[in-house]
C-alpha cells in the first residue's frame, strides 16, 4: 500500500477509535510498517517510534507485561519514543490473574493455587504505581487477562464475579481497567453488572474457545465501561500454536475472516453511537498480518465528514 492510500484509510477511522496491534516486534512488517533496521539493546523501544508513525496505528498492545512487570528502564525507553497522546494497552502481570499455575506457564509451580490471585496490593505495587511514576502520559487501559480457569478450581461464574467486585473496589477509580475472560460461562449478567459498577470494560476477545466478537457484543450489558477494548486474536477453533506455524512471518493475509472484520466494524459503530473511546487491537494470528487486517476493516468504514 502506498502512503497516500494508507492516509485515505486512516481518515475513515473516527477520532474516538484507536486501532493497534498486539505487540510490535515483527521483522515481517518490514516494507509496510518498518523501513529501518533494528538490532541490539533498546531495539524494541526504537521500533515503537516508527510503529507510532504508521497512519493506521493510534495505540499498541504491550503484551510482554503479562509475563513480568516492565522495569523503570523499559517504561522510560518506551515513553521517550512515543509521541504525545499515544496511549498503550498493557496486559497485567499474570501473577495477579492466574488462579492455578499451569505447566506451560510455570513448571515449578504447576498445579499450585496462586496466593496472589486478584491481590490488589500486588497490582498496585508492581504495576499501577510504576506506570504512574514513569509512564503516566501513555498509560491506557490495563487488561486483566484470565486464562481458562478449570472447573475443578471451585471458581465458578458467581465466585469469579464476586472476586472481581472485591478486587476493583480496592483499586483507584481513576485507573482504566478491562477484563478478558476465556471461560464462556463467566459471561453472566452478574459479571457484566460488577464491571459496570466499577467502570471496568469487558474485553471483546476473539479466542479459540470463546464466542465471536459480534456474539459477545450482542450480550446485554457487554459494553460495561466508559470505553471499549477488543482483542482480535484467533479464529474460534484454531489454537495459538497452529496460527503461529501457519502465518509467520506475518507479512500478508493468509486466512481472510470477513466475520471478524465486520465485528470490528460493528465495534467502531458502537463507539461512535455511544460516544466512548475504543481501543481495538488486532493480532497477526487473526488473519496473518495485523496491519493489513486493520486496513481491510478501515475499508469497511464509511467516509467521515471532516
Amino acid at each position: 500500500m502506498t502512503g497516500e492510500e494508507l492516509g485515505r484509510l486512516a481518515e475513515r477511522i473516527p477520532p474516538l477509535v484507536r486501532f493497534g496491534t498486539s505487540s510490535w516486534n515483527y521483522p515481517g512488517w518490514r516494507g509496510l510498517v518498518y523501513h529501518r533496521d533494528y538490532q541490539g539493546k533498546g531495539a524494541s523501544a526504537r521500533m515503537l517510534e516508527e510503529y507510532a508513525a504508521f497512519p493506521l496505528f493510534r495505540t499498541v498492545g504491550v503484551d510482554s507485561s503479562f509475563y513480568a512487570p516492565p522495569t523503570e528502564e523499559v517504561l522510560q525507553g518506551y515513553a521517550e519514543r512515543l509521541p504525545p497522546g499515544f496511549p498503550c494497552v498493557s496486559k497485567v502481570w499474570n501473577q495477579i490473574t492466574v488462579q492455578t499455575f499451569a505447566k506451560p506457564l510455570d513448571k515449578a509451580r504447576a498445579g499450585q493455587v496462586n496466593s496472589d490471585f486478584l491481590n490488589p496490593d500486588v497490582f498496585l505495587e508492581a504495576v499501577y504505581e510504576p506506570y504512574q511514576r514513569w509512564f503516566a502520559d501513555h498509560a491506557g487501559p490495563f487488561v486483566f487477562e484470565f486464562q481458562a480457569i478449570g472447573r475443578q478450581s471451585g471458581v465458578g461464574p458467581e465466585e469469579f464475579a464476586g472476586r472481581l467486585d472485591e478486587f476493583f473496589t480496592a483499586l483507584p477509580r481513576e485507573g482504566q481497567y478491562a477484563v478478558e475472560v476465556r471461560n464462556e460461562e463467566f459471561l453472566t449478567p452478574m459479571y457484566f453488572a460488577v464491571l459496570r459498577e466499577h467502570g471496568v470494560a469487558h474485553v471483546f476477545s476473539s479466542w479459540t474457545r470463546m464466542p465471536g466478537l459480534g456474539d459477545q457484543l450482542d450480550l446485554p450489558g457487554s459494553v460495561s465501561g466508559p470505553f471499549i477494548v477488543a482483542r482480535a486474536l484467533l479464529r474460534p477453533g484454531r489454537s495459538y500454536d497452529e496460527a503461529v506455524d501457519a502465518f509467520a512471518p506475518y507479512d500478508r493475509i493468509q486466512d481472510p475472516n470477513p466475520e471478524l472484520r465486520h465485528d470490528l466494524a460493528r465495534l467502531v459503530e458502537t463507539a461512535v453511537r455511544t460516544r466512548i473511546p475504543a481501543y481495538l487491537l488486532v493480532n497477526n494470528r487473526a488473519e496473518g498480518s495485523a496491519p493489513l487486517t486493520i486496513a481491510e476493516v478501515a475499508r469497511l468504514l464509511p467516509e467521515l465528514d471532516r
